[in-house]
């Protein structure tokens, strides 16, 4: 290859290229794993005779080792890696798109190195970092601020004994063969106003390239196929998009759906959920229907002519030389309508595949689960339950990793699962820990939900704890405490409440320690907790009670979205959960934490103080919309009109009361899936302070308003 500028014919008549693009099941420092699964993908591409395949982003080192991205042995762990997938790769002519952090000229860089049969083509560093939300590349790296810029990037010892070369071009520069030009937009790039798709469709390319580490939230796929149909509708060309798919180690959940467009059309689409560790997603596209798009709009090559000059790496051999389609159409590849999952299904599917990737990388024995027959305890039991669904389905598709991680969890090397409740009977493991608080009713829902589901169920009775521990402080202090139904105060009445749930947690965590023992099993059980997202905004949960756990699969999951997955579960008939969550989706929510008499049942609405679908609105105003107690009661006079002023003002003061107040709890959240764009998920998603003032001066706003 030859560095610089560089001037090429354009043939005639039709001219298919093969690309492709993959989603990987990476796992943020496992250098190993990562690496045999990246040369996986490139062999499939091989064989879909693809000319070039995209990885998603870091995907040598994993886009979530955040903080291990400080730390020199990331960057030489990753340069080894990749010195051996150039080896491994040296006798291949496909262009493989590769992800690692380097440290160029003192600043450590995302980038994207592009090598081709034993040789670095381009190393290309991320130019406009992700910084908001979930995102904090800022911390670790630095952006390339010149665009157009390339300078030359002096190799490592490994990667020079394995390359021959010993310096490279390191910058913001086009790929260019003889046949067709290669462009790098990288993730969060896409995303900004002046993307740089545009001026590099101007200056001519017509491959893109988008690697990504892309986390699922709900109904936010659409936003990223609308992104990349309209920047290939308005410029014309060919879109590859790589995405990560599943847990590499903390709250996220990588969605997938690898994609190409081209010319405004998806051509072929990736899962957005799955157990496979690698896939491969490839197209045949026409480069002539690129140039032909283009010309068509006059404006396009008015601005294409006076358009920026970027730097070209040239290869001397072509890519369409002897083109292959990668299907059985000898054309290319036709479009295809984009595939979306409703939310239920969304909720269904993506926490159970991280459920199951935290499963299997924590090397634990299976789940525990507090399960109290009600709507969020049942949602994560239902959760549970997918997931093994999903793991038969696995197997029985021939998926030979799925069947090695379930012989490994179960530690069973001939074990071929064939039934989902025969699976979670190995698996999940629920208990009923009831009082004499407790119903019947939620008692008969939880037995028949974990029968269902194939959950090995116990039913337990707590109050001699309970009792223990009133008795103790009564013998402490020689006060006895009593429930609001029995005359005592409300701070007696929630200490007795609070007393049932954290000795919950206390024998959650017994239970999952050694119920393997029991069975004459080895290893641990992980605990699974199941506070909704709307009671973590809310402050409505106990601090340190059975809502912490280990991992919480529905905590980014607002109520109302939680009864509509319920209500899609039930209806599905594989899963056979229909007569079980018939009475659970029906069921009034309550906390069964108060004895019920003849004038009192504890009902949670009624103790919040708000509906949850209140709830849900003031989370919202709240995080997306970012508005403060003032701001928020102007919106919510208009959307709440027929309240009038003096109950809006109520309802605000209301919730940024017991917001403040219980914002503490929140430094404390079990790690949740990430799903809902409100979360209050203080470690990484929504910083704010928890202890807050009397919001004084922001109610005398309201209050002047009202007036």
């Amino acid at each position: 290859s030859t560095w610089g500028p560089h001037c090429r014919e354009q043939a005639l008549g039709m001219q298919l290229l093969t690309v492709a693009t993959c989603n990987l099941n990476q796992f943020a420092l496992d250098f190993t794993g990562n690496t045999q699964r990246i040369l996986a993908a490139v062999r499939r591409a091989q064989e879909l005779h693809a000319c070039y395949i995209v990885t998603p982003e870091l995907s040598i080192p994993g886009y979530g080792a955040e903080d291990h991205f400080l730390e020199q042995d990331t960057i030489t762990h990753s340069v080894e890696c990749l010195a051996h997938i150039i080896k491994a790769t040296a006798d291949s002519t496909i262009l493989i798109e590769l992800g690692l952090p380097l440290i160029h000229h003192s600043v450590r860089y995302n980038v994207r190195v592009i090598v081709r049969a034993g040789q670095i083509l381009l190393i290309r560093p991320k130019m406009y970092l992700a910084n908001d939300l979930n995102y904090r590349e800022g911390r670790w790296f630095g952006e390339w601020s010149r665009p157009t810029v390339v300078e030359t990037f002096v190799l490592p010892p490994e990667l020079r004994e394995v390359t021959g070369q010993t310096e490279v071009p390191f910058g913001d520069a086009l790929l260019e063969t003889p046949d067709t030009v290669f462009g790098v937009e990288l993730c969060e790039e896409l995303f900004t106003p002046e993307s740089p798709h545009i001026r590099m469709s101007l200056a001519g390319v017509e491959v893109f390239t988008n690697a990504s580490g892309s986390h699922h939230e709900l109904r936010k796929l659409h936003r990223r196929v609308d992104l990349i149909t309209e920047a290939t509708k308005k410029c014309g060309g060919v879109y590859l998009y790589a995405n990560q798919r599943g847990c590499d180690g903390g709250r996220l959940y990588f969605d997938g759906c690898a994609a190409i467009f081209a010319n405004g059309r998806m051509v072929a689409q990736g899962s957005q959920f799955g157990l496979d560790d690698v896939e491969v997603v490839c197209a045949t596209v026409d480069l002539d229907g690129v140039r032909s798009y283009r010309a068509a709009t006059v404006s396009t090559m008015a601005q294409a002519a006076s358009a920026p000059v970027f730097p070209r790496i040239s290869l001397r051999d072509p890519v369409v030389r002897g083109a292959m389609p990668c299907g059985d159409v000898p054309g290319p590849s036709p479009p295809v309508t984009p595939i979306y999952h409703s939310a239920e299904e969304e909720i269904g599917f993506g926490p159970a595949c991280w459920l199951w990737d935290y499963l299997r990388r924590s090397r634990m024995r299976g789940y525990f689960l507090p399960l109290s027959g009600g709507m969020d305890s049942s949602s994560t039991a239902t959760i549970v339950g997918i997931m093994c669904h999903l793991v038969v389905r696995a197997v029985a598709a021939g998926n030979a990793q799925t069947l090695a991680d379930v012989r490994a969890i179960t530690r069973a090397p001939d074990y071929e699962p064939s039934d989902a409740r025969e699976l979670a009977s190995r698996l999940f493991f629920t208990c009923y820990m009831g009082t004499s608080n407790s119903s019947v009713e939620t008692q008969a829902r939880a037995a028949a939900l974990a029968s269902a589901i194939g959950a090995t169920h116990m039913d337990v009775n707590i109050d001699p704890v309970v009792s223990s521990m009133r008795e103790f402080f009564t013998a402490a202090t020689g006060k006895a405490p009593q429930y609001r139904a029995h005359g005592g105060s409300t701070a007696e009445s929630l200490a007795l409440q609070n007393i049932q749930a954290r000795l919950r947690m206390v024998i959650a965590y017994l239970f999952g320690q050694l119920l393997p023992w029991v069975h004459a099993q080895d290893g641990a059980l992980l605990i699974l907790g199941s506070a909704n997202v709307d009671e973590a905004l809310r402050g409505f949960y106990t601090k340190y009670d059975c809502s912490s756990a280990d991992v919480n699969p529905i905590g980014g999951v607002c109520k109302l979205d939680l009864k509509a997955f319920l209500t899609w579960a039930a209806a599905q008939a594989g899963f056979g959960y229909g007569a079980a969550l018939g009475d659970i989706i029906t069921a009034e929510p309550t906390p069964e934490l108060e004895p019920t008499t003849a004038t009192h049942r504890q009902i949670s609405t009624e103790d919040m103080g708000m509906s949850f679908e209140e709830l849900s609105v003031f989370g919202k105003l709240r995080k997306q919309e970012r508005l403060g107690p003032h701001l928020m009661f102007r919106r919510l006079l208009q959307l709440w009109a027929h309240l009038g002023p003096d109950v809006v003002a109520h309802k605000v003061k209301h919730f940024f009361n017991c917001y403040a107040r219980h914002r503490h709890k929140t430094t404390t959240l079990t790690p949740s899936y990430h799903a809902e764009s409100y979360s209050p998920d203080d470690n990484r998603f929504d910083h704010r302070q928890f202890l807050y003032p009397d919001w004084a001066h922001q109610y005398a706003a309201i209050d002047a308003d009202v007036a």
